[in-house]
Parts: C-alpha cells; structure tokens; sequence
C-alpha cells in the first residue's frame, strides 16, 4: 500500500468507524428490541448534546495535539467554566459580561498551562495533570462544593434545547455554532501561517526554532485557544444540565475528547490533526455510549469498552507512524 492509499485510509476510517457503530446499534434494535428503535429522536437529540460538549472539546485538542502538546485539565476546565458562569449570572451580572468573564476565565487557565509548559519546560502531562486538580479544586471553591442554578436569557440557556418542531433549523443552535468554528479552525490551521506553525512544531520543534518560529509563544497561543474551545463547552454544560454550574462536571470528559482527536487522525506524537475527523471521532464516542446504555450494558462494562478503544487509538497512531516512517 503506497502512501497515498493509508493517507486515504486513515482519513476515512473514522467514518467508517462510525457507520460500523451505527449499523450494530441499528441491528441490535431490529432483532431484540424491535419496539424501541435506536435511531429515535429522543435518542439522537440525546447523542447530540453529548456530542457537542465532547466535540468543542476536541476542535480545541485538535490544535494542541498538532503542536505535540496534551491537556489533561480540560474536565476541569468545564467544571471551572460552567460554575463561573453561573456564579456571575446568579450574582447579577448582564448575561454578555457573565460569557466575557467565562470566556476569560477558560482562556487564562488555558494560557496558564501554555507558561508552565514553556517557562518551566516540562512535559505536558505532568504540568496539566497538576492544573486539573488545581482548576478542579477552583470550581469546587467557587460554588461552594455544591451545584449554582442561575437563569439565562435564551439565546445563552437553551442553546442544546431541540429546535421547534417543523424549524428547518434541525439541530439546536449550539451545534450549529460548532460546525461554524470547526470551518474557522479547520482554515486556520490549513490556510494561515499560524496554523502552518502549529504542525510544524508537532512535526519537529528543533527545525521550527531554526526555521524562526516563535515556539513558545505559539504554545501559550494554542493552549489559551483551548482555553476559548473549553469555555464554550462549559457554557453548552450550564445548557445541559438546564441552567446549573456543577463542580463536578466534566470528570473523565478528557479522555473522551483525547480519543476522539486520535481517532480521528491525530497524533499523539503532534504533527497531525484533523477537525473535522475530530467531530467525527466525538460522534464515535458518544454515540458508542449510547448504543451501550441502549443495549443495557452495565457501567463498568461500558467503561472497559472506551477504555479499550482510547488503547486501541492509541496502538492504531503507533502504527500509522511506523508506517509513515
């Protein structure tokens, strides 16, 4: 197989990936429970809102895995998010300044893991793991180990709420949103030089510093782009769990948002990422999840079967670099 044909591939494997979940749910339905169809709109509104949190998650993993980077806090970052926001709303603040400040609030964590990536050189994993307790430890701090409900006007509150019935909007707005600044990111990460930097340094920082990139800078950029990507899935969390902030949000959403990059085409090594393969694998995950809960698979269960997949993304990037080798 040339190079050609696995680039082809593996661009196509998380589609293939996900229609295989897709006809298994479907068949499983068909043949024993034939009178609760998989495929409801219940269900698939359902799988939506998973996917949009999953999924803004993973745009924003897209482009710190490209860099060669990883962050672990960005459960955190949701819990961190979502309770500032609505700890503003709750205290009074103008629904605009409440998303400037939650916006803010994702975007400085983010940098801040950029610095002490680059100022105390050390590996991403171990300076992110240390920021998700820390951000965690923040969230449960802010809203006093207990849930924050809060009201908010509806173009911020009900952004995973389904559209009207005969709406030709189809899918809530939030989603909506999302493919919008998968199109931004996806062109920036293609088009500008910024993005061109980005892989270049996951490719190979030593020949991006010589070829004049600012690589410190540009990681604190990508990591405060998180940032942003984790602050929107906090405000779609505050919408998912209608109108609270929850300190507890977003644990073992990291990994999720991982796997769905990997699957999707990225390299844990850096160098490579794709957006749009990265909703897909979000879809993958998350519709997974609810084939499990579908077929009444038992929690731990359904936790072996991701944990098998995020390991067998991971052995499937290996290979995918011994064969590009």
């Amino acid at each position: 197989m040339n190079n050609r044909s696995r680039a082809l591939l593996a661009a196509l494997a998380p589609f293939l990936g996900l229609i295989l979940i897709l006809l298994l749910c479907g068949l499983y339905g068909h043949f024993f429970k034939p009178d609760a169809a998989f495929f409801s709109g219940h269900r698939l509104a359902l799988i939506a809102k998973q996917t949009a949190i999953v999924g803004v998650g993973a745009l924003g993993m897209t482009a710190v895995i490209a860099a060669g980077g990883i962050d672990l806090s960005v459960g955190s970052m949701i819990a961190l998010t979502s309770v500032t926001l609505a700890q503003t709303l709750a205290a009074g603040w103008s629904p605009v300044a409440a998303l400037c400040a939650t916006i803010a609030v994702g975007v400085a964590a983010g940098a801040l893991n950029g610095l002490l990536v680059t100022g105390l050189r050390l590996v991403p994993f171990i300076v992110t793991l240390g920021t998700m307790l820390v951000y965690r430890g923040l969230a449960e701090s802010i809203a006093a180990e207990r849930k924050i409900a809060a009201s908010a006007p509806d173009w911020l509150g009900s952004l995973l709420d389904p559209p009207a019935s005969g709406s030709l909007q189809l899918v809530p707005s939030g989603v909506w949103i999302i493919v919008v600044l998968a199109f931004v990111l996806a062109l920036v990460l293609r088009r500008t030089v910024f993005g061109r930097q980005i892989f270049a340094i996951g490719s190979s920082e030593p020949t991006a510093r010589l070829c004049g990139v600012a690589v410190e800078r540009r990681k604190i950029e990508v990591y405060a782009l998180l940032g942003f990507f984790m602050a929107l899935a906090g405000v779609l969390e505050f919408d998912n769990l209608n109108g609270q902030g929850s300190p507890s949000s977003g644990g073992g959403t990291e990994l999720g948002i991982i796997a769905a990059v990997v699957i999707g085409g990225g390299s844990l090594n850096g160098g490579r990422g794709s957006v749009v393969g990265s909703l897909v694998g979000a879809l993958m995950i998350t519709t997974l999840g609810a084939g499990c809960a579908f077929a009444e698979i038992s929690e731990p269960v359904q936790k072996i079967v991701t944990g098998s997949i995020i390991i067998a993304a991971v052995a499937l990037d290996r290979t995918r670099q011994k064969q590009g080798s």
